[in-house]
């Protein structure tokens, strides 16, 4: 896709700094950081979202992330760290190309977990929702 910014990145049509590389995945630095280590991970190949990633897409993927973790743990060596996907706009995924984030993390940093993100209190009982993948 010429128009997405992380085809350019792989493409090296804009300069990124990379963390990690193999075959199926690039990671490199988020150039908007939450922390210290920010890293972005995404396959090379153009795929806007994670239902249209190939099993073998799947495998290929979960390895660089892992490969990216580690890296990551041993450069930073944060104290822990988050490790999410926005998927689709309204979850406030910002560029079309499927990516995860990895964010380091240190005791005290005034960040929070997942559960943080959003606090809708207008949602159905967790009883009735369960009811809905019972059909």
């Amino acid at each position: 896709m010429l128009d997405c910014i992380f085809c350019k990145i792989i493409s090296g049509e804009i300069k990124a700094y990379k963390v990690y590389e193999d075959d199926f995945v690039l990671a490199f630095l988020d150039v908007h950081p939450c922390s210290n280590g920010h890293t972005v991970v995404t396959p090379k190949q153009h795929i806007s979202s994670l239902l249209t990633l190939e099993v073998e897409g799947w495998t290929k993927m979960t390895l660089g992330l892992k490969k990216t973790i580690e890296k990551v743990k041993e450069v930073i060596k944060p104290d822990a760290m988050n490790i999410g996907i926005n998927e689709g706009k309204a979850s406030g995924q910002a560029v079309p190309h499927l990516h995860w984030h990895i964010i380091p993390r240190w005791e005290n940093d005034g960040g929070g977990s997942m559960h943080s993100i959003i606090k809708s209190k207008d949602g159905l009982p967790i009883a009735e929702v369960a009811k809905l993948f019972l059909k």
